[in-house]
C-alpha cells in the first residue's frame, strides 16, 4: 500500500461557510485515496514516512470549471471592450493560431504546467474548435497531472473567416476526436458548444444526442451579457429564455455547467436548481469585460448549485485562490447593487465554493473526506509580516489576497505529487 502523510495546517472547507481546522495535523492517503485527517498520527501508521510540513497550510487544492485554454496568450488584454467585441477582436484571431499543432504544444505545455504550480488540479476547459489541438491540451494536461474534462469547441456560425466550422464538419471532427480519447486515464472529453448564437439547430440537437448516447459532460455559457441574451433571443424566438435553448436539445442536466449566470432572472435559476446545472461564477472577467456582478448570494439561497472559474482569458488570473477573493469582492458589490439587503460571500464560503463546490462537479465529497482522491495544496505564508498572531482561519483568508513568492510549497493530485517549487 502506498501512503502519502503530510503533516501541519489542515483545513478543510466541508460546507458552506464552515472550515473544518487541525492545527499540527495529519492528512493521510492510501494508494491516492483520502483515509482521514487526524490530531495525532494512529497506531497503525507508525514507522511510515511523514512529510512535515512544518506550520504550513495544508489545504484543498482548488478545482477551475470554466477557462478557454487558447486564450492564455492574450490574458490581460482587451478589457476595454463588452463581451461581443472581445470576442471578435481579440478571442477569436488568437484562437485560430491554434490550427498550427506547434503552436498548441507550446501553449498548452506552458499553460498545464502554469496551473499546477498555481495549485489548481481540476478543470472544466474549453479548447478550440482544431481537433489535433484539442488532443494535444489533453495530452499536455495529463502530463502535467491535471484531472478533469476538456471540450473540443463546436461552432458552425458567427465565428470568423478562419474560426468556424461547417456543420457537417464539426459532426465529423468531434466524433473522430471523442474516438481519440479513449487512452487518457485523467482527462476526459466533454460535449462544448461554444454558446447559442455560435451553433445552428442541427448542430445542438446532434450534440445533445451525443452526450445522451455517450453519457458524456456538458459546459457552454449562460447569461453572460445582456446584449448576448437579445441576440440569442433572436435566434431562438421561440424560446422565453436562454436556457430553454439548451434545455431543447437536451443539453441541460444535473451533469451541465454553465458559465457566468450573471443576468439570470428568478424562473432561470428555478430551472438551474430543478435540472442540477451548476453555475460557474466568474467574477473577475465579469468585471473586466464589463458583462455585470452576478447573484451569487441568490443563487445559493435558492439553491442552485455554484462553483468558481477563473475564466482565462476573460479572466486575468490562473490563481483560483484570487478568483475566491475577487467573489468575495463582487458580493459586496452585488450587495450594494440590491441595496444592502443580500449578504456578501465569507472567506469561508468564498473557498468553499473554489474547492468543495467545484469538486461536487467530479462526484466527490466535500472537504477532506474519506474516500475522495487525494487533492491538496501546502502553502507556506511564514515570511509574511502578522500583526498579532493569527488564526488558521485569518492566516487562509489573507492567502486569498496576499502570498508571499514561492508560497505553493507542493501540490498533489489525484493522489500524485505534481508540483514542488524545485520542479
Amino acid at each position: 500500500m502506498a501512503l502519502t502523510i503530510l503533516k501541519g495546517t489542515v483545513i478543510s472547507a466541508p460546507a458552506l461557510g464552515r472550515l473544518d481546522v487541525t492545527e499540527g495535523g495529519y492528512l493521510v492517503a492510501e494508494d491516492g485515496k483520502i483515509a482521514g485527517v487526524f490530531p495525532a498520527l494512529p497506531e497503525r501508521y507508525a514507522g511510515a514516512a511523514v512529510e512535515d510540513c512544518g506550520d504550513a497550510l495544508i489545504l484543498q487544492a482548488p478545482a477551475d470549471l470554466h477557462l478557454h485554454a487558447p486564450q492564455y496568450p492574450m490574458m490581460g488584454m482587451g478589457m476595454d471592450l463588452p463581451l461581443l467585441d472581445w470576442l471578435n477582436t481579440y478571442a477569436f484571431p488568437t484562437e485560430a493560431r491554434f490550427a498550427d499543432p506547434g503552436y498548441a504544444r507550446e501553449v498548452y505545455r506552458r499553460l498545464a504546467g502554469d496551473l499546477v504550480a498555481n495549485g489548481t488540479t481540476r478543470v472544466c476547459m474549453f479548447s478550440s474548435l482544431h481537433r489535433q489541438a484539442t488532443r494535444i491540451l489533453m495530452e499536455e494536461l495529463e502530463k502535467a497531472g491535471v484531472t478533469g474534462y476538456v471540450g473540443k469547441v463546436n461552432m458552425d456560425r458567427n465565428g470568423a473567416p478562419n474560426l468556424q466550422e461547417t456543420t457537417e464538419e464539426s459532426m465529423a471532427e468531434t466524433l473522430r476526436w471523442l474516438e481519440e480519447c479513449g487512452d487518457f486515464r485523467y482527462v476526459r472529453p466533454m460535449v462544448t458548444p461554444r454558446f447559442t448564437p455560435s451553433c445552428t439547430d442541427e448542430l445542438m440537437a446532434f450534440l445533445g444526442r451525443l452526450a445522451a448516447e455517450r453519457d458524456l459532460p456538458v459546459q457552454s455559457h449562460l447569461s453572460e451579457n445582456t446584449a448576448e441574451g437579445a441576440w440569442v433571443r433572436e435566434l431562438h424566438p421561440d424560446c422565453a429564455q436562454y436556457w430553454e435553448t439548451y434545455a431543447k436539445y437536451g443539453l441541460w442536466n444535473g451533469r451541465t455547467v454553465m458559465a457566468h449566470c450573471v443576468w439570470c432572472d428568478e424562473r432561470e435559476r428555478r430551472a438551474m436548481r430543478n435540472a442540477g446545472v451548476t453555475a460557474v461564477h466568474c467574477p473577475d472577467s465579469n468585471q473586466n469585460i464589463c458583462s455585470g456582478v452576478a447573484p451569487v448570494r441568490v443563487l445559493l439561497n435558492e439553491g442552485v448549485s455554484v462553483a468558481l472559474g477563473t475564466d482565462v482569458a476573460g479572466g486575468d488570473t490562473l490563481s483560483m485562490l484570487d478568483a475566491a477573493s475577487s467573489a468575495i469582492r463582487a458580493s459586496k458589490a452585488r450587495r450594494i447593487l440590491d441595496g444592502w439587503e443580500t449578504d456578501f460571500l465569507t472567506a469561508a464560503e468564498a473557498w468553499y465554493l473554489a474547492t468543495s463546490a467545484g469538486a461536487a462537479f467530479f462526484g466527490e465529497g466535500p472537504g477532506f473526506a474519506p474516500g475522495n482522491a487525494l487533492h491538496a495544496l501546502v502553502l507556506d505564508d511564514s515570511r509574511l509580516l502578522q500583526p498579532h498572531p493569527l488564526t488558521p482561519e485569518e492566516r487562509l483568508e489573507r492567502c486569498l489576497y496576499v502570498r508571499q513568492p514561492g508560497a505553493v510549497r507542493g501540490v498533489w493530485s489525484a493522489g500524485r505529487r505534481v508540483f514542488s517549487p524545485e520542479d
